[in-house]
């Protein structure tokens, strides 16, 4: 069973959230679930505990990867159900190196197949930017450094792409496996097929079809982000209904830490995506 869960916002739509319940509610069931998330990212400034938990330890990920990796069964690496994670850094009144307003990337870590890599920003590096925690604690001195965006694009070619094709076997490999979209992004791995998706903000999921989700990914287009290569959820939603639309109820900080209490919370939700697979 392959179950993906995209996010009708951009941010703090509750994808991880919903991901850890599911997980702990799947587990209930008898299943050994594992979650992924093919990319993620976190901020210097505004994650900075999240940034140093992991950096004091030699790793960079994210606390989305942490929970969803602590949830799943066996024994799991944030670094290896999320393949991408890119660090940031806010720069107010400039424009990053790939074009982003008011920050910038600092250094992207790659699951390679021998493990982690690193991509560092070198513009970022000379101007000071780079952390002093991530440059003592990560090795960063034999990273590939990019400056330019082809230089970053040929990167991507040789070092990302092959992540997430690595992850994308992995997910098709594994018997229940959960995979959590970045932002609003409709699909965040290609070559995988799903059983259902479940669409999470705040308040409701939007249960659907999976053949008939994917289907529509193909079909849309148009839009004001038109041109890009990755699709985004409410292309998506338009064109098709859903079968089912659950309304989740608000957490507080407790509840949200607590994977049992959030497979409690939102159980009607998670009947409707996981009932339909499995008549």
């Amino acid at each position: 069973m392959r179950l993906l869960v995209a996010g009708g916002d951009r941010v703090d739509a509750g994808k991880t959230t919903f991901s850890v319940g599911l997980l702990a509610s799947l587990r209930r069931d008898g299943y050994a679930p594992v979650g992924f998330k093919p990319r993620a990212g976190n901020d210097y400034w505004f994650d900075h505990d999240d940034f140093r938990n992991s950096v004091d330890a030699g790793r960079l990920y994210g606390k989305d990867a942490q929970k969803l990796a602590a949830t799943s069964a066996g024994d799991v690496e944030p670094e290896t159900v999320n393949p991408v994670h890119r660090l940031w850094r806010p720069t107010p009144g400039k424009t990053g190196l790939l074009g982003e307003s008011g920050r910038t990337f600092l250094v992207d870590r790659v699951t390679g197949g021998d493990g982690p890599e690193f991509v560092v920003n070198a513009d970022a590096e000379a101007d000071g930017l780079l952390p002093d925690e991530a440059v003592r604690s990560l090795p960063l001195a034999d990273a590939t450094r990019v400056g330019t965006v082809p230089e970053f694009n040929e990167v991507m070619r040789d070092r990302h792409v092959p992540a997430a094709e690595r992850l994308a076997r992995r997910v098709t490999a594994t018997e229940t496996s959960v995979v959590e979209s970045y932002g609003d992004i409709a699909v965040p791995l290609s070559g995988v097929s799903f059983d259902a998706v479940a669409v999470v903000e705040p308040g409701r999921a939007r249960i659907y079809d999976a053949d008939r989700y994917l289907k529509a990914r193909e079909a849309a287009s148009g839009g004001p982000r038109e041109g890009r290569l990755e699709e985004y959820v409410d292309s998506v939603v338009e064109l098709i209904q859903p079968l089912s639309t659950v309304g989740l109820p608000a957490l507080g900080s407790e509840a949200r830490g607590n994977p049992e209490r959030i497979a409690d919370a939102y159980a009607d939700a998670y009947d409707a995506l996981v009932d339909p697979v499995r008549r």
